[in-house]
């Protein structure tokens, strides 16, 4: 009898449990109504994989070379982590050059072809055309990748001259970062 209460007491939480997660929304598939036009993919593309980064940004202290005598903070390369929407780690982002690679193995570049502006403090979200994987996996057949939902990552506000020339400086950042496939 004992036994019967119990599988009875496991079967009456699991329904429980089964019931509490519906009427639950499903999560919207990714939208890019509200992104600037720059940072749009092109029609005929699909979302193969959304995930989110957290991480840094190396910046150096270096002569500028577009005005002389100057000096500015220059962008090194990423180091992120990236996790699918579940919050499971399905990769990393790191540079230069960027390169977004799955726990596969398969990984991509590619160039920046636009960014947009989001705010003060945020990096920008960003269009990038990928060049053909490198490797079989998860990254094979993506085309377009956007940067979006940017947080920090912007160059430091320390200053940046003759007496720290070559200075480091690490800045946390997050992003999301959408992988797109042609139809």
């Amino acid at each position: 009898m004992t036994q019967f209460r119990t599988v009875l007491s496991i079967v009456a939480v699991s329904g429980l449990a089964a019931c509490a997660n519906m009427g639950a929304p499903l999560a919207a598939p990714y939208s890019q109504t509200n992104l600037p036009d720059a940072v749009k993919v092109p029609a005929g593309h699909n979302v193969a994989m959304e995930t989110s980064a957290a991480g840094d940004i190396l910046y150096e202290c270096r002569v500028n070379k577009d005005a002389a005598g100057q000096f500015a903070w220059a962008f090194v390369g990423p180091d992120a982590g990236l996790r699918n929407r579940a919050g499971k780690v399905v990769g990393k982002y790191y540079g230069p050059p960027a390169t977004w690679e799955s726990v596969d193995g398969s990984k991509i570049t590619g160039p920046q072809l636009a960014v947009a502006a989001n705010g003060t403090g945020n990096i920008p979200m960003q269009l990038v055309k990928t060049n053909p994987a490198m490797g079989s996996g998860a990254m094979q057949g993506v085309t377009y990748i956007q940067r979006v939902k940017t947080q920090g990552g912007v160059a430091p506000a320390d200053i940046c001259g003759a007496t720290n020339l070559g200075q480091k400086q690490i800045v946390k950042y997050q992003a999301d970062y959408i992988f797109w496939r042609a139809v």
